[in-house]
């Protein structure tokens, strides 16, 4: 007990020694700062400061540092993924179809020029919407996977040819207006293949092929795009059929030229006539044979008509009530493989995707 009483008075001891240390401590007089001083005391001040901005400073940059690291990881990270999703899953999903319309990765190049992937993965996926919901059809079912696995390939080889003609079109200084897709467009809606009002015409666009108005026009430029290319690339059909314009012109007999030009082998022994009516609201109806049909008089010819796959020349014989019976003289282009080969053999195309 007399050792725990003593502990306790050496405690309270040294307690109050320090107090009274502290005391006397803070009771001496602190210095003032006269102009002699200021100097010294702001460094004092500042000296005491860098104690903590030092730190603070270094952990800023520690922050910057870590948030850069994570920024390249993650960009770098997403781009494998996409890379994986495009070329090894071959991946068609509205993601990847979203980022291919923001970041241009190739699927093919051409030249010095590189395909987007977003041009094959825009008409792919029109095709699988329109046999998926039109005519439903399950791709997921291996009934219809080589059915897609063609169809995959011939859109692959088209969007290739599309850079090719693209080349082509610039060299000849080919183009296509506004103007010309809202003709082609309204020559349709004329003729009731898309519906006759801007509402029916946008429903059907997105209940057929999930496109756009714009997405449409893309379509009709790049169609109207070929058959301007391949009717300066083939030489041979447009000199044929003008030579056909020509002698028509001068009086020659359409049977006869119908003979001597046509392509059109099914009908050359009756004139030329095509077989059955022409109907302009039927959609495997050629928009150009019908409107231009209806520019006609009965027994007039037209000029020369790019159908897209040749070249046409037009007698209307019958007018039925809007429905025609006419004769043609029709000179059909090459295949567009066979009209891009020697560019082809010259400027080759190296593929990124394997299908």
């Amino acid at each position: 007990m007399s050792k725990i009483l003593a502990r306790s008075k050496n405690f309270v001891s040294s307690k109050v020694r320090r107090k009274k240390g502290s005391s006397a401590k803070s009771d001496e007089p602190v210095a003032r700062i006269t102009n002699e001083t200021v100097a010294e005391a702001r460094e004092d001040v500042l000296r005491g400061a860098r104690k903590f901005i030092y730190p603070l400073s270094h952990s800023k940059h520690r922050v910057l540092m870590t948030s850069t690291i994570l920024v390249v990881v993650a960009v770098v990270g997403f781009f494998g993924t996409m890379v994986w999703l495009l070329y090894s899953r071959k991946d068609t999903s509205n993601f990847t179809y979203k980022v291919s319309q923001i970041i241009p990765f190739p699927i093919a190049k051409v030249g010095s020029s590189f395909v987007p992937y977003e041009n094959y993965l825009f008409e792919l996926k029109r095709y699988i919407y329109y046999y998926n919901n039109v005519e439903a059809v399950d791709f997921t079912n291996p009934t219809y996977q080589p059915q897609l696995q063609d169809q995959k390939q011939k859109v692959l080889a088209r969007i290739v040819d599309m850079a090719y003609i693209k080349q082509i079109a610039k060299e000849e200084n080919i183009s296509v207006s506004d103007s010309e897709i809202d003709e082609r467009i309204k020559m349709l809606k004329d003729q009731n293949r898309l519906g006759n009002n801007d509402k029916v015409f946008e429903d059907t666009l997105r209940d057929f092929y999930d496109w756009s108005v714009n997405d449409f026009r893309r379509s009709i430029r790049n169609d109207i795009l070929t058959s301007k290319v391949l009717a300066v690339v083939d030489i041979d059909a447009r000199s044929k059929v003008n030579s056909a314009l020509d002698e028509l012109k001068a009086g020659a007999d359409f049977a006869a030229m119908v003979s001597k030009y046509s392509d059109d082998v099914t009908n050359n022994s009756s004139g030329g006539e095509i077989q059955g009516l022409i109907n302009p609201k039927d959609r495997n109806t050629s928009s150009e044979q019908a409107a231009a049909l209806s520019k006609l008089k009965v027994g007039e010819t037209s000029d020369v008509i790019n159908l897209g796959y040749g070249l046409e020349i037009l007698k209307k014989l019958e007018d039925k009530d809007g429905q025609y019976r006419a004769a043609h003289i029709l000179v059909t282009f090459k295949p567009i493989e066979d009209a891009l080969n020697d560019r082809k053999a010259i400027n080759k195309a190296t593929v990124y995707l394997k299908l």
